[in-house]
């Protein structure tokens, strides 16, 4: 039986070649995409970054966290997603409602984000600067360009599936993704077998839909070799925004810029693009962070 809420699931394999992980992300997605107001191609898109985010934070530790930016010169423009060691996640997205058709009974993520782009990977790991490493999209299909920026740009051989599924009223059934990581050394002939059988894996969202459990898809996977739960994270929606915060972004700004807005505007609305929450500054606040 499935889980009852999104949950991250990681585990080494038992002969310690392989690192798998498994994130359920259904209602995760569902939040995300109902505040971003996204179209059924967008919400796929987007719901697959967010379960890539989630599975790749699985891979960090404490507070470090990470985002994922995609960029293309399709009719989505942007979308970013950032998630935390703890399991928190967010996410935005430019255009919501690309409006594209599905293409061969699919839908057109690839044509969507569009075929020309990058995906930029941050890193905050606790160092003085945070990593950054920037990969040109491949197929732009989101899980295929998460594995080519984890084997090019990381050196770690992965397999990463992603996926969501609706059902007959267009809401979000089912959402997730795996993970699969080579351990050194690299056996050619173990990896042969596990390439196999992830190839001759259902869809990963079909296996969610039909709730089958984190445990049963990694069973799958790794067929009668065993493995050992390192960690299992519950996964939600997360956004740290505030009023608080907002002001110390505004007060950023500078003395000249706020004395200016406050001449021109009686009310400024700053609204946050992850989570859609509106904070209200009035002239006198603006003139008052401006003369601090």
């Amino acid at each position: 039986m499935a889980p009852s809420q999104d949950i991250l699931w990681r585990v080494v394999s038992a002969d310690k070649c392989f690192r798998g992980l498994v994130a359920v992300t259904t209602q995760t997605v569902r939040e995300i995409c109902a505040k971003q107001q996204t179209d059924l191609t967008a919400t796929v898109a987007l719901g697959r970054l967010i379960a890539g985010g989630a599975l790749m934070a699985g891979l960090l530790k404490g507070r470090q966290r990470l985002s994922l930016a995609v960029e293309g010169n399709g009719p989505i423009g942007r979308m970013a997603v950032e998630a935390d060691a703890q399991g928190r996640l967010r996410g935005t997205i430019r255009n919501p409602l690309p409006g594209l058709p599905p293409r061969a009974d699919k839908f057109d993520v690839a044509g969507a984000i569009g075929r020309a782009g990058f995906l930029t990977v941050i890193k905050d790991l606790g160092l003085k600067k945070p990593y950054q490493s920037m990969v040109q999209l491949q197929t732009s299909e989101i899980g295929e360009d998460l594995a080519w920026y984890l084997s090019s740009s990381e050196q770690v051989p992965s397999s990463l599936g992603l996926g969501v599924e609706f059902n007959s009223t267009g809401a979000v059934a089912a959402a997730g993704g795996f993970l699969i990581q080579t351990l050194p050394p690299e056996l050619p002939e173990k990896i042969d077998t596990l390439v196999g059988r992830i190839t001759d894996l259902p869809p990963l969202t079909s296996m969610l839909r039909d709730k089958m459990h984190p445990k049963e898809i990694l069973a799958r996977i790794f067929g009668d070799d065993s493995f050992a739960i390192s960690e299992t994270i519950p996964l939600s929606f997360f956004c740290p925004c505030s009023r608080e915060q907002t002001e110390q972004m505004l007060i950023g700004l500078g003395p000249e810029e706020l004395l200016s807005t406050a001449q021109q505007q009686s009310t400024t609305c700053v609204r946050c693009e992850y989570c859609c929450a509106e904070y209200l500054f009035s002239a006198a606040d603006l003139k008052r962070m401006g003369e601090q």
